[in-house]
């Protein structure tokens, strides 16, 4: 199981918005064929595996991240595949959320006589999928907030320049983390102080699917005509309130989307429903304190990507997150600690808020 993951790992920045999976065939130690799913639309992880085992299968074990599909959808059931194919055992890591297949692949599998165990490295498994997971169990995506600071916790001047903090090995970095992402989202603060590409730039070319680049521009007001958000590099959608108008013609460039508003600006949890329902999976933050506190203090963020700078920027600088004051030190929000790693001069720490899961 844990070499059918690391296959999975392989579809990181091409599979969405479908799982990344991993398929291994063995009988005993003896690896009869392997396979990952590597772009929506194409053959599955378990149609790669079995391809490559051929007739050897037969009575073989087939080691899968995530359980079989069960449903036609662009490609034939898997679970199909795996019955047709004569194996006597499947050894599946997690189960699918989908509707459409959610233990009806394994309820497939054992009907025709298969035995099926579930459970091996799922955690691990989930982890990998954990975007897909959380758009299909909890209707929203998994939000990354990325944001570079200085050592005095400041992310920007107090004209809110920011470019650049952090030296060339974080920010490409950055572009890895951007390249596996369904969408990059910034806020209008940002647009008009940065003027952000919100592109993928990656030091060694591989394929990758690009991004959705996502504004909150709530009176789509904040891009100037040449802005970079408007050059057609890559699908754009802006999302504003429901009675506001363009200020120029520029906006007709992106695709702009009206969603609830909610006291002075847009309804957040509205606004991650909508790019759930588009296929999101993982959604990447790069924005102000402003917006990046608003979305942490609703409990949306679910993990923070910190690229800690060696220098210092000064009290008039801004700030990492604005976040209400706490009236008592039991009520400050924790985080944990997943991975921390030098990067150059640079310290990237991956943290999650910590919700007692």
């Amino acid at each position: 199981m844990a070499h059918a993951l690391r296959l999975a790992e392989c579809g990181l920045f091409t599979t969405q918005p479908n799982p990344r999976v991993g398929c291994v065939i063995a009988r005993g130690e003896h690896v009869l064929g392997s396979g990952w799913h590597e772009r929506a639309g194409q053959p599955h992880a378990e149609a790669h595996a079995l391809r490559a085992a051929g007739a050897a299968a037969r009575g073989a074990t087939a080691y899968v991240t995530l359980e079989p599909c069960a449903h036609h959808g662009r490609t034939p059931p898997c679970a199909d595949a795996l019955v047709a194919a004569g194996v006597a055992r499947v050894v599946v890591a997690c189960v699918d959320p989908y509707a459409q297949v959610v233990g009806a692949g394994i309820e497939r599998l054992r009907a025709a006589g298969i035995v099926v165990d579930v459970g091996l490295m799922q955690a691990p498994a989930r982890e990998l999928n954990r975007g897909f997971m959380s758009r299909i169990e909890r209707d929203r995506p998994w939000l990354r907030l990325k944001m570079a600071l200085s050592l005095d916790g400041r992310t920007a001047l107090a004209d809110g320049r920011s470019l650049w903090i952090t030296g060339s090995a974080a920010r490409g970095d950055v572009a890895r983390w951007r390249a596996r992402s369904s969408a990059l989202l910034t806020g209008a603060g940002t647009a008009r102080a940065d003027d952000p590409r919100l592109s993928v730039r990656l030091a060694e070319p591989q394929p990758f699917v690009p991004p959705l680049r996502v504004l909150l521009d709530t009176r789509l007001d904040a891009l100037p005509v040449d802005a970079h958000l408007l050059d057609g590099t890559a699908p754009t959608l802006i999302l504003h309130a429901p009675h506001a108008r363009p200020a120029h013609a520029g906006y007709a460039r992106a695709e702009c989307v009206p969603v609830a508003c909610h006291g002075a600006g847009l309804d957040l949890h509205a606004a991650l429903a909508l790019l759930a329902a588009r296929g999101c999976n993982e959604l990447q933050v790069e924005a102000g304190a402003t917006l990046a506190g608003a979305l942490f203090a609703a409990g949306l963020v679910d993990e923070l990507l910190l690229y800690v700078a060696p220098v210092m920027l000064g009290d008039s600088a801004r700030p990492l997150l604005r976040l209400p004051a706490l009236a008592e030190m039991s009520a400050r929000w924790q985080l944990r600690t997943l991975d921390q790693r030098m990067l150059g001069d640079d310290l990237r720490l991956l943290l999650r808020p910590h919700r007692g899961d």
